[in-house]
């Protein structure tokens, strides 16, 4: 996590006294606030708010700029291990062909393998909305075909003109390609 925007240094600390760290990492006990920033300055550091909540806060001697910039490469580092899930959205209709279905079934088996979740969405054009079981028909089928490589998120359900269910990467999908 970053040094806030609003730590505290030197003169900024509003407290009366605060507990003092030093830069060895050394309590030197509770002091009045203008003695720990004299004993700070005297070293050449800053005096930085480190635990404003706790009774007195807490403040630690310490290079501001060099612990700012320590703070800092703590967050990219842990950004980097972070997994970004990406949606990826597959549309259909209610005829597609036997092949095509194939194929984007095909695709579909890949994103999950990626470990992208996938929403699959039925589009009805016109007098397809009166037969909305065709679309649910393309939907079973694709999930009969995909076999036990995902984790249903959300079942098939209408919105508006379309029919979409999402599925997110299951235990099989992601030992099978790993």
């Amino acid at each position: 996590m970053s040094a806030p925007k609003d730590t505290r240094i030197n003169d900024m600390i509003r407290a009366q006294s605060v507990r003092v760290i030093d830069e060895n990492g050394e309590q030197k006990g509770i002091l009045p606030t203008v003695e720990a920033i004299r004993l700070a300055q005297d070293r050449g550091l800053d005096l930085v708010e480190i635990s404003p909540g706790a009774d007195p806060p807490v403040c630690k001697i310490l290079d501001f700029g060099k612990y700012r910039f320590e703070q800092g490469k703590k967050q990219r580092e842990s950004k980097k291990k972070q997994k970004q899930v990406k949606l990826k959205e597959m549309r259909m209709q209610p005829k597609i062909d036997e092949h095509d279905l194939s194929f984007k079934v095909k695709h579909i088996r890949e994103f999950l393998a990626d470990g992208s979740k996938v929403k699959v969405t039925i589009r009805f054009r016109g007098r397809e909305m009166a037969h909305k079981e065709l679309g649910r028909n393309v939907l079973d089928r694709v999930l009969e075909r995909l076999e036990d490589t995902f984790v249903l998120e959300s079942p098939p359900r209408m919105e508006g003109r379309f029919m979409s269910l999402m599925i997110a990467p299951g235990a099989k999908a992601k030992k099978g390609h790993a």
